[in-house]
């Protein structure tokens, strides 16, 4: 037990060094927010809800995607139609036509979280092969949980270890899991009114061979490195102090096994394999409509003011990435932006967008041999703590 926490605070600190530094490579903000998304446009697949996630011109047409006067983007669900019984009702789901790999750092600034009975939204990571590619929870939480859930998904044989570097609490140990390996946020004002009635907050979450860390802050407490921030200066992350959800590579789960280069997600289901179960949904909900069910009382019939509050309004999300690499994924696609000066080369997406020409990313962070060493020879030490802890134990 002592040589694993060993591993975990020795990626973490690996982290914190050598990682430090990281340049923006794709700013998500203002009249553009929504250009470099792809739009679902079809039915609740993944989880089962009951909603149809748009394409990107019905979504913009019925003014449930849109930028407003403030420049800050706006995605909701439907709370102006009658949805009679047996229909569903319609939402939003878009996923980033880029894939981050590993070195990556992911922030989002949001003024406001959609929330209430029956809501269910998520900001989320996937690989290209969902789920068998990692799934990263940012942010996820259902009806009127005072708290935001963070999680990491993968294929069986990812276990979690509290970490002593970790301010959350742990939920689920096993990442290979339906739930995966949760982590409750302890912070006040991360889900429900509260957020924003605080200002809103910030999550970020780094994706590095050492481990995945998320973070979150509540307005007043957003670090300056990040408040004082634009759109294309760099971001130092040595002040930030310990993650809400710390998962170090180690021994019982080596993160290049289980995750490629990640698609970012932002959607809002509603009820599903998780809000709309009833002992879940009763938790909180049991007396908010006539049946005590979740699509009845609250997807059937008029969507105001029942889904007044089911939107996110959101400044940016911005994606940075270090020029240092380490140990690469086993499979990782083409179409990657992340360290090592790899290139983006975009596939035809699932709308049969255009493919766009190759680019190289910025070269993140301090970009000397010295510390692209010491970055790279921590990768490869973390990567050798773990092949001895799993002769160990």
């Amino acid at each position: 037990m002592a040589f694993l926490r060993f591993v975990s605070l020795f990626s973490l600190l690996c982290c914190v060094f050598y990682c430090s530094g990281f340049d923006v490579v794709h700013d998500y903000s203002g009249a553009s927010f929504f250009d470099d998304w792809d739009f679902f446009g079809n039915w609740d697949n993944l989880t089962l809800g009951d909603v149809w996630w748009l394409n990107a011109s019905d979504s913009f047409s019925q003014k449930l995607a849109y930028v407003n006067d403030a420049g800050h983007a706006v995605m909701k669900v439907d709370n102006t139609s009658n949805v009679p019984f047996n229909e569903k009702r319609n939402t939003v789901r878009i996923t980033s036509k880029d894939f981050y790999s590993f070195g990556s750092l992911w922030v989002i600034d949001l003024l406001h979280i959609p929330y209430g009975c029956s809501v269910w939204p998520a900001f989320w990571t996937k690989g290209s092969l969902w789920p068998d590619d990692g799934e990263i929870d940012i942010i996820e939480a259902i009806n009127l949980m005072p708290n935001n859930q963070m999680a990491i998904h993968t294929t069986a044989g990812c276990l979690h270890d509290p970490p002593p570097d970790q301010t959350g609490r742990s939920l689920e140990r096993d990442c290979g899991t339906g739930s995966g390996c949760t982590v409750q946020e302890t912070t006040s004002n991360s889900f429900n009114s509260g957020f924003a009635a605080a200002g809103g907050g910030v999550w970020a979450t780094q994706f590095d061979v050492s481990g995945v860390y998320i973070w979150f802050w509540s307005r007043s407490n957003v670090p300056a490195s990040i408040s004082q921030a634009t759109s294309s200066s760099p971001l130092d992350i040595s002040q930030w102090g310990p993650p809400s959800a710390s998962y170090p590579a180690g021994a019982n789960c080596n993160i290049t096994n289980f995750f490629t280069a990640q698609q970012l997600v932002l959607d809002i289901t509603l009820c599903g394999d998780w809000a709309g179960v009833d002992s879940i949904y009763n938790n909180t909900c049991a007396h908010t409509g006539p049946t005590g069910l979740c699509y009845p009382d609250n997807v059937v019939g008029p969507g105001s003011p029942k889904y007044d509050n089911a939107y996110f309004e959101i400044s940016y999300v911005r994606a940075y990435t270090t020029g240092a690499s380490g140990p690469a994924p086993t499979d990782t696609p083409s179409g990657t932006v992340g360290g090592g000066g790899s290139t983006v080369t975009r596939t035809t997406s699932p709308n049969n967008n255009p493919n766009i020409s190759p680019l190289t990313p910025p070269v993140v962070g301090d970009t000397s041999e010295g510390s692209r060493g010491l970055l790279l020879g921590c990768s490869w030490a973390v990567t050798v703590l773990i092949m001895i802890g799993s002769i160990l134990y």
